[in-house]
């Protein structure tokens, strides 16, 4: 959980620092990538502990 929480707020911070800074898209762009990884990391990490938890019906 920790690495989700420095992944969003790092993807957050440089979202924030792209879009007020002029001459800065790429730190906008970047911020949108770190964003989109630390969802999918979310989703993955969930989809993998649901699956380790229900019983197989073997």
């Amino acid at each position: 959980m920790a690495i989700f929480l420095i992944l969003l707020s790092s993807a957050i911070t440089l979202i924030v620092i792209g879009a007020v800074v002029d001459g800065m898209p790429y730190l906008l762009s970047t911020g949108v990538l770190l964003l989109v990884v630390a969802v999918l990391y979310l989703l993955v990490r969930s989809i993998l502990r649901s699956r380790r938890r229900s019983p197989t019906a073997f």
